[in-house]
């Protein structure tokens, strides 16, 4: 409720002082997902069938069964902005330029030259074992579960597929489609790498390292849709992270939020 509020005060607020009227079409995106967020997982999910999915120990059953929850957000974020008359390109949903250039990141010691078909599986590479070092550290999984995570592969693959497609669609896509006009192509960058950060204050992993490496992630995998001008690259690394926090949180090694 305190969400709603704060949307729709700005709303007003946009709708007297002329030089925030850029952004009321990121405001009517968000209190879209706000209120579709609440009704996916405050009332539908309480529907008996779904509720008895979402309640089942076993992974296979509640992680798909959250994940596509998740989706349905997906596609009410991708209809909304149809219904704004942004073409999928706008939006960033399509495949892009693979090889794109990659801008210079002198504090990352990326210099001029790099093409994104290069730069990006290092990056997939790198993160994705940077993530699992963490789990790893944090987790300390046995043996046993972890030849046990493989008998979760096909779940953990299609939910990690899932995953990555609702959360660079629903939190950055859709955002910077909305965003760059008004403030610009950085600012918008800035401003959902904050947001995808204090959203995972309670994710995998959690806490202030947590909102400090998805901001991080955020910034970098939005960045990677700005500069091919399409969502491959995004999912792919995204992807890959999340098959290695999956395939630990399928085997209990670790749980979200730390607990």
């Amino acid at each position: 409720l305190f969400s709603l509020a704060v949307i729709l005060v700005a709303m007003l607020v946009a709708l007297v002082w002329r030089a925030l009227r850029g952004l009321f079409p990121y405001l009517i995106l968000a209190l879209v997902l706000v209120v579709t967020q609440w009704l996916v997982f405050t009332r539908l999910d309480q529907l008996p069938l779904i509720h008895s999915w979402l309640a089942n120990p076993s992974f296979n059953i509640y992680m798909l069964a959250e994940q596509s929850l998740k989706l349905l957000v997906s596609l009410v974020v991708i209809v909304t902005l149809l219904l704004m008359r942004k073409k999928p390109a706008d939006f960033y949903l399509v495949k892009g330029d693979l090889d794109a250039p990659v801008a210079p990141i002198r504090w990352l010691g990326v210099g001029p030259g790099l093409h994104w078909k290069r730069f990006g599986a290092w990056a997939t590479v790198f993160i994705s074992l940077g993530t699992l070092a963490f789990l790893v550290i944090a987790g300390r999984p046995s043996l046993t579960s972890l030849r046990l995570a493989m008998t979760f592969l096909p779940a953990v693959l299609l939910a990690a597929a899932l995953n990555a497609f609702n959360e660079e669609m629903t939190y950055k896509a859709s955002y910077l489609s909305v965003l760059e006009s008004p403030v610009g192509k950085r600012q918008a960058l800035y401003m959902v790498a904050l947001s995808f950060g204090i959203g995972h204050y309670y994710g995998v992993p959690y806490g202030l390292v947590g909102v400090v490496l998805a901001a991080f992630l955020g910034w970098f995998l939005a960045r990677s849709m700005q500069e091919t001008h399409g969502f491959f690259w995004a999912w792919f690394i995204h992807f890959w992270q999340d098959v290695v926090i999956f395939a630990f949180l399928a085997v209990g090694s670790i749980v979200a939020g730390g607990g």
